[in-house]
């Protein structure tokens, strides 16, 4: 009896038995060391994607002054593809690299010596580039807009086009479509922001806001718009800043395309009149 009792509860408890059941099968015991093997092995991270080196090389080349080699080499291994969040991260070297040769005289294929001509003007020049003022006084550190023949200006032609996605809110900026940089937005709530093929119609810096008929002036707290307004050729929708950032990556906005002001004066200062806008769902 006292036989019984222990067998019951050494089965309860997992216990090993000497005894087996008539027509049960053993399961093989793992040794120890096996079982030491399986567990380290789990606990073993899993390998690094083979794409880190050579993201690692692209940012090298980058501290190293070569920005146009890294760009390139980041454009290769965003074309590869892989896990989101190391595209995302490849997106982000990217566009901050762009944005980086773009805005200083750093050497790129793209960019051009142009010798001023009498009757030019920056306006001139930039519309003749495709770019703006802004990105020609930034490059060349002019503080004033007066230039004088034969001054040579470094000038970079661009070919900007903007998808929003309203599932996503997200801006992508596209140069002669290629990946240019990524930002988050805000779009209309109940789906308010019209979709379809836009085109940037006007900059304005330092934005009024109008509501019922009114003219609310920049600076005022009822002003939604942000410190830049670039105005869609549909009436009464842009592309502007927000004073609410926890706003983006929602649709909360009353249907203009939103994002925080330092991002949008970025694309202020990139974006020339009559650059594409396409919005899709």
């Amino acid at each position: 009896m006292l036989v019984a009792v222990v067998a019951v509860a050494a089965y309860k408890f997992g216990l090993r038995q000497t005894a087996t059941p008539p027509g049960a099968s053993v399961p093989p015991s793992e040794s120890a060391p096996a079982a030491t093997a399986k567990t380290a092995a789990a606990a073993v991270p899993s390998p690094v994607q083979p794409q880190r080196e050579p993201l690692e090389k692209a940012l090298a080349l980058r501290e190293a002054g070569k920005l146009a080699e890294a760009r390139e080499a980041l454009y290769v291994l965003l074309a590869k593809g892989g896990e989101t969040q190391f595209v995302t991260e490849i997106q982000k070297a990217l566009g901050d690299l762009n944005m980086q040769l773009l805005l200083t005289p750093s050497p790129a294929p793209e960019k051009v010596d142009y010798v001023v001509q009498s009757g030019d003007s920056l306006g001139r020049i930039a519309k003749i580039h495709n770019t703006t003022i802004e990105v020609i006084q930034k490059v060349n550190s002019l503080r004033e807009t007066i230039i004088q023949p034969a001054q040579r200006l470094r000038v970079t032609p661009t070919k900007f086009a903007v998808a929003v996605s309203k599932a996503q809110n997200t801006l992508l900026v596209s140069n002669d479509g290629k990946f240019f940089k990524l930002y988050r937005c805000g779009t209309g709530q109940y789906s308010t922001t019209p979709v379809g093929t836009f085109k940037i119609a006007d900059r304005i810096p330092s934005p009024p806001w109008w509501k019922d008929g009114q003219t609310i002036p920049f600076g005022s707290k009822e002003n939604v718009l942000g410190k830049y307004w670039l105005a869609l050729d549909i009436p009464h929708y842009g592309i502007h800043g927000t004073w609410e950032p926890e706003t983006i990556g929602r649709q909360s906005s009353q249907g203009c395309i939103r994002l925080i002001n330092e991002d949008v004066e970025e694309l202020f200062i990139i974006l020339p009149v009559g650059t594409p806008v396409q919005v899709t769902e």
